[in-house]
């Protein structure tokens, strides 16, 4: 038995340290190791490389994806009254693991030391889709991230691999598929978290796809122009933006946010923002 196989459970470690979820940041703590376990093995190729994990809380997952053999885990914490037990983990990590206190939403990845990574990450539900948002936005710029296995509200998840026509698509979708492969790995039941909340989960894991980055253009003025068309997703698109030659699109103009395509985004924002 490995060092990190033998901490004591994560429930154990909490009461230890006298730690609860706090609500100011969204945490709901993974427990079910069975859970974690698969959600560490999903990153691929995790033996050969470097993981980085926003709000690791009590250190489930971040266990896991150490026990799933990555390379070295970067762990990104707001909340320093984790410190006692990701301390606890950090000594018996072998020097894979290290923790940064600060918060994610103001992060420069570029500056933790690594040339490549991957993000997994069980995210907090007030701020998943802003940061991934700027994860795609930061991959189409060129951030060196080779995959992202991410947890969110199921809700959110199926806006993220929406496509149009789908009731849930929207700006997340046009974004995740013009610069990333997505798909749902699995549901996750809202019993397995602590404090138990009200939604399910899933696990969506996002490999961006340099052949689509190509084609994109300024993926800034495609987040820009999808904010303003669904901004008002129930108008017709001449409506928002009059005085275009929408015939130039392969559009009337009648169309709405959610009947146009992510590569029509694309070749929108490049003439319309």
């Amino acid at each position: 038995m490995n060092q990190i196989e033998s901490l004591p459970p994560v429930s154990e470690m909490m009461r230890d340290a006298g730690l609860i979820p706090k609500k100011q940041f969204g945490q709901n703590f993974l427990f079910d190791l069975n859970l974690t376990g698969r959600i560490a093995r999903s990153v691929p190729d995790i033996a050969h490389t470097d993981v980085i994990e926003v709000g690791p809380g009590p250190g489930g997952l971040t266990r896991a994806l150490l026990m799933a053999g990555a390379r070295r885990v970067i762990a990104i914490e707001k909340d320093k009254t984790t410190a006692p037990i990701l301390d606890r983990i950090v000594a018996a990590s072998d020097g894979r693991l290290a923790v940064v206190y600060a918060d994610a939403m103001h992060t420069d990845f570029a500056s933790l030391g690594v040339t490549e990574y991957a993000i997994c990450s069980n995210l907090p539900y007030n701020v998943g889709t802003v940061l991934l948002t700027d994860w795609l936005i930061r991959t189409a710029h060129g951030a060196p991230i080779t995959s992202m296995t991410l947890m969110f509200q199921r809700e959110v998840a199926r806006r993220i691999v929406a496509h149009v026509g789908d009731a849930e698509y929207g700006r997340l979708a046009v974004l995740a598929s013009l610069v990333t492969d997505a798909r749902i790995l699995f549901d996750v039941p809202n019993t397995a978290f602590v404090p138990r909340p009200r939604v399910q989960s899933a696990v969506v894991q996002l490999i961006p796809d340099m052949n689509k980055i190509k084609k994109i253009g300024d993926i800034s003025r495609v987040e820009q122009l999808t904010a303003k068309l669904f901004g008002q997703r129930r108008k017709m698109i001449r409506g928002i933006i009059p005085g275009v030659d929408w015939g130039r699109f392969g559009l009337m103009g009648t169309e709405r946010a959610e009947d146009i395509a992510p590569e029509t985004f694309a070749q929108m924002a490049g003439v319309l923002i």
